[in-house]
């Protein structure tokens, strides 16, 4: 099983005036170890950045669920964090337990709509603790498949 890890690459932007800029962007790495990120990191952006560009830091990113969508106005990653109702049956009191999503979309109550939307077919009691854009600007996952805490959201005709 793979798990998640965010790549953070520094390289030599050019901005839309024509000056050069140093830049960090995260990227999120579908990977088994932080050697096979930091090779993939490399291998994907290398086909987008021209130039010399490094991987500055891998850290493990502990997100439970992805929930992705092909809409192109979708183009922003937003962390949200639920917590999850239980109910202990031998003491009868509540139990949270705390999970981190990522999910992507357009804007905030976008990000919402989707998150309801992925969670909706679960059988869990959940409340939205947290909601955050994040800096992360693409997600790659492993060339062999996606796994299993990846999914994608429907679109709706809600307007």
């Amino acid at each position: 099983m793979s798990e998640w890890y965010q790549c953070t690459v520094k390289y030599e932007k050019t901005m839309e005036d024509g000056a050069l800029k140093k830049v960090s962007e995260p990227y999120l790495i579908d990977a088994l170890s932080f050697t096979e990120a930091e090779k993939r990191t490399i291998e994907e952006l290398s086909h987008y950045i021209s130039g010399i560009f490094e991987v500055s830091d891998i850290k493990k990113a502990r997100y439970v669920e992805l929930f992705e969508s092909t809409d192109d106005a979708a183009d922003r990653y937003f962390k949200a964090k639920i917590s999850i109702i239980t109910l202990d049956e031998k003491s009868g009191k509540e139990k949270r337990v705390s999970q981190a999503l990522l999910v992507q979309a357009a804007d905030l109550r976008d990000a919402v709509k989707r998150l309801d939307a992925g969670l909706k077919g679960t059988m869990m009691d959940y409340q939205i603790t947290s909601l955050a854009e994040t800096p992360i600007m693409d997600v790659f996952h492993h060339p062999l498949g996606a796994t299993a805490g990846s999914g994608k959201v429907e679109e709706t005709a809600e307007e």
